[in-house]
């Protein structure tokens, strides 16, 4: 594990994490333009789809104060030692391992007094079917962190070489993205743990790809609903919980399958070289879009919002829902589906004549990817990362980082790259950029949160599928 954390001029903190497989024995991977140099800190795996993860992310944002939302749960405690992701914590297997102790101890703690709704699966868990199922609690490691109200999530089994990425952008304040931080990869394990693995192994159709696909659906779907019910609880103390929400964008990847789960803006990107190529120097990488962007200025999601709302001729309102906001599906902003939430709002806050909620859909864009031999790498990131690069600028500054330095964290520079590109389009240096202290500098730039998967896999056909 690379671990780096850099101060700049200003004193604000900019942490990346990076991970690294041992390939040195493991003939399956081939990645052109790259050289795996051994090092004692690389962690060894047999097999794996996945040969470097690195994460970096940058505040532009103010973190809001979160209080007394459950008693201080979801707030500034809630995530005391994921607030950077600096490192991977190794959480140890059990027969009887439950399900919150997945979770930091600190967190368990903060969550054991968490009102929920009664559709929590609390009541029904099988703890012994994390020990028996694929993703069981062995060998596991995670890390996470925070910019402004992004969070950033990776969890990773060496041994059953899966991993789990997520990404949450949050908007209005940082509740929505918090939660999401603290509860959905345990949700999300609960409902794959129910699938059975084993028939991945004896059928490579996609009748099993679309259950896996359904279990993230049911996975995010159980957590709006945990977290609107605890905003109801809450928003007669809190009302400025109802218009906080969060885009979410999770990656499940495990041998050849990459999982994709996006509501929102944010954006997984996929390097992959050309149909046919021998993937030598003189083929031609291509950045192939994976996910969809859930915003008002896409024309589809425009068109689907208005049909929904054909009784509202004020649906999109100066390039934005209700006036409002300006994705048209996130996790969490109650407001904009549900009356009661946006009658707990006053005066200019509230929206008015809400007429046929809700505007704002949690229905995510599910697709899977078969990676293929000529895939390279996947960039995820918030839409902070795409307000500077377009995709095929994101892929050539990656493939060229990775070229130069094979051991080097790619988010890392990405993030720099971005930062520098800020601060020229303001007219500022670099040094005037980064001293504008955070939460000013949202002018200039949004928060910014980096992933970068670079794939290891071999004699694989590369075939794209959606279900919507």
């Amino acid at each position: 594990m690379q671990r780096e954390i850099i101060k700049d001029p200003s004193g604000e903190i900019k942490v990346s994490f990076g991970y690294q497989c041992d390939t040195k024995n493991d003939n399956s991977w081939d990645i052109p333009n790259r050289v795996d140099i051994p090092s004692p800190g690389k962690l060894r795996r047999a097999n794996s789809s996945f040969s470097c993860l690195s994460g970096a992310a940058l505040s532009a944002n103010a973190t809001l104060a979160n209080t007394n939302m459950c008693n201080g749960i979801i707030g500034a405690e809630i995530l005391p030692t994921l607030d950077s992701p600096n490192s991977f914590r190794r959480v140890p297997s059990s027969p009887s391992l439950g399900k919150m102790e997945f979770l930091s101890s600190s967190l368990q703690s903060s969550m054991s007094n968490m009102s929920i709704s009664p559709s929590s699966p609390n009541e029904t868990l099988d703890n012994d079917s994390f020990s028996s199922s694929f993703l069981n609690a062995e060998e596991v490691q995670m890390a996470g962190g925070a910019a402004g109200e992004d969070r950033v999530q990776a969890v990773c089994s060496e041994e059953n070489g899966w991993l789990f990425c997520a990404i949450y952008d949050g908007f209005n304040g940082r509740d929505a993205a918090d939660f999401l931080a603290g509860t959905l990869y345990e949700t999300v394990v609960f409902h794959l743990n129910l699938l059975d693995w084993d028939l991945q192994q004896e059928s490579s159709g996609s009748s099993f790809k679309q259950c896996v696909l359904n279990s993230l659906h049911l996975a995010l779907c159980q957590a709006e609903n945990e977290f609107l019910h605890m905003v109801e609880q809450e928003m007669e103390d809190r009302p400025d919980l109802v218009s906080i929400g969060s885009c979410v964008l999770l990656v499940l990847l495990h041998r050849k399958d990459l999982y994709l789960l996006n509501v929102g803006d944010s954006r997984a990107v996929l390097a992959s070289y050309d149909e046919g190529g021998d993937m030598n120097r003189t083929a031609r990488l291509q950045a192939i879009q994976l996910t969809d962007s859930h915003t008002v200025d896409n024309a589809v999601e425009r068109t689907r919002l208005i049909n929904d709302h054909l009784d509202d001729p004020s649906t999109i309102v100066a390039g934005k829902v209700k006036g409002k906001l300006k994705v048209t599906r996130a996790f969490g902003v109650g407001y904009l589906k549900k009356k009661d939430m946006n009658d707990a709002l006053m005066g200019i806050l509230r929206v008015r004549n809400l007429i046929s909620p809700p505007y704002v859909s949690t229905e995510p864009s599910l697709v899977v990817h078969e990676v293929s031999n000529s895939d390279h790498f996947v960039i995820l990131g918030s839409d902070g990362l795409f307000d500077f690069f377009s995709n095929n600028e994101v892929v050539k500054l990656v493939n060229s980082y990775i070229s130069r330095n094979p051991s080097g964290d790619p988010a890392k520079f990405l993030v720099e790259q971005l930062a520098a590109r800020a601060a020229e389009s303001a007219g500022f240096s670099m040094e005037e950029l980064m001293s504008i202290p955070a939460g000013r500098r949202r002018k200039y730039h949004d928060d910014v949160t980096v992933i970068v998967i670079i794939l290891g896999t071999n004699k694989r056909t590369s075939k794209a599928s959606t279900f919507l």
